[in-house]
């Protein structure tokens, strides 16, 4: 080799010529079912959420009930809710989904996760939003196993001097 490169103007000379900058650009397609729906899981903690979103009047309905039914707290609706608020899309689609697992809290997270996720291949515009909120992401949070030894996973037995 008896070319010495030995400014960073050389070098890009040298890399341009090489390999010409090509950049590559992610286009998503709509996921959609032939009747019109997009499907998605949703989890957290041991919740499991089957959700599939349409276009529609806003209804939810969790395991064949009502969204205030099944989830009686205000709270857990306010959840159900967010990815919808976010997107800018409230009241124009109907939520099915089916939970299993876990307690009505992580069911509630579960559904919200799938919305999100539902949502985003529904309509590939609204990934940014959702995603910039942090509804994609599964919470991976879950308890924490007990050990032996211990009364619960990290609690000890009570330390008797005598």
């Amino acid at each position: 080799m008896t070319d010495q490169i030995n400014s960073l103007e050389e070098l890009g000379a040298v890399a341009g010529a090489a390999a010409p900058a090509v950049e590559i650009e992610i286009s998503r397609e709509p996921v959609r079912d032939e009747l019109g729906r997009s499907y998605a899981t949703g989890k957290r903690k041991d919740a499991v959420a089957r959700v599939w979103i349409k276009p529609g009047s806003g209804k939810v309905t969790v395991n064949g009930k009502d969204q205030d039914t099944y989830f009686a707290r205000p709270v857990l609706q306010l959840i159900l809710r967010q990815p919808f608020q976010i997107a800018g899309v409230e009241g124009e689609f109907d939520v099915v989904a089916t939970v299993k697992g876990g307690g009505l809290t992580g069911q509630a997270g579960a559904v919200k996760h799938g919305i999100s996720k539902a949502l985003q291949l529904y309509d590939p515009s609204l990934r940014a939003p959702l995603k910039a909120a942090g509804f994609l992401t599964r919470d991976s949070r879950v308890v924490e196993r007990k050990k032996f030894g211990k009364r619960k996973a990290r609690r000890s037995f009570q330390f008797s001097k005598r």
